[in-house]
């Protein structure tokens, strides 16, 4: 079973950790120039196109800063904007506000540009039976928004952390001194101490990809920076023995030759490492 990453309490823990980062002490900006019981509006305004992220999120960090502020979600995550568009709307305290404005626009601008990445790279997928995949390139403490964002983006989340799921790439390999000394290990390794966690092997050839199938007990073979033509025979070789997933620097443009292919995930680190955060920006009114 996959990792449930998304639950109440790591959200929370996440803004708090981010809160204590950006307020510290206290919001001397906001405590200096606003009197306490002011009361105001301010709207999220969209300055980009693409797929909105992060509103589900933006609403959950106001009310931490203030239980009492009001927040109406005008759109939803996942949703294609373009320029102009209002995301939502929030009402209250006014130091709350400001206090929350630079996390909700942090999150929400990462979030909606992975969002938008991720949906142009499923749309390459089309007609195939291939998902888009990311990886653990991810921002330090921030991985939790970043796999979320991959998911309101129609791609599918990949294990979260070193610890759901085994990944044996090419250093594992070479420091266990082979396919079949990696994967034996691993095995025995989960038998011994009773975890039942699914087993990739990075493959960067042919002959690896025969080694990974002769030693069994693998559930993913990933074949690295390989040709569309070498992953054409690699699909034929493995014919359903276990799952086979394309990666290493597959761009937006090869998606759909990759797919073609018939592999069952392509992984794509720029999903999370190279996106273009979306412009958003919060006004008062």
């Amino acid at each position: 079973m996959k990792y449930n990453y998304l639950t109440p309490e790591a959200i929370d823990q996440f803004i708090e950790s981010a809160f204590r980062e950006d307020v510290g002490d206290g919001d001397h900006s906001s405590l200096s120039a606003i009197p306490a019981h002011t009361q105001r509006k301010a709207r999220l305004i969209i300055k980009g196109e693409g797929i909105i992220a992060g509103l589900a999120m933006a609403e959950k960090i106001f009310h931490k800063a203030d239980k009492d502020l009001k927040v109406n979600i005008l759109l939803k995550d996942g949703d294609s904007v373009k320029y102009g568009d209002i995301g939502l709307t929030v009402e209250g305290n006014a130091r709350s506000i400001l206090t929350a404005e630079r996390l909700v626009l942090n999150c929400m601008q990462r979030m909606s540009g992975i969002a938008t990445l991720t949906h142009q790279a499923v749309q390459q997928t089309k007609g195939t039976k291939t998902k888009i995949l990311d990886t653990r390139k991810t921002t330090p403490n921030f991985r939790i928004m970043e796999k979320w964002a991959v998911q309101i983006g129609g791609g599918t989340n990949h294990r979260f952390g070193l610890f759901d799921m085994i990944m044996l790439k090419d250093n594992h390999v070479d420091y266990a001194g082979g396919i079949r000394e990696a994967v034996t290990a691993t095995k025995n390794y989960l038998q011994n101490t009773g975890r039942q966690l699914r087993i990739e092997v990075e493959t960067r050839n042919l002959r690896e990809v025969q080694e990974a199938l002769a030693v069994g007990g693998v559930d993913v073979i990933m074949l690295d920076n390989m040709s569309v033509a070498e992953m054409t025979e690699a699909v034929q070789l493995i014919n359903g023995q276990c799952e086979i997933e394309a990666s290493g620097g597959i761009t937006i443009d090869q998606i759909a030759e990759v797919a073609a292919t018939g592999v069952d995930y392509i992984s794509l680190g720029a999903l999370t490492h190279s996106f273009k955060s979306m412009d958003i920006s919060l006004k008062a009114f």
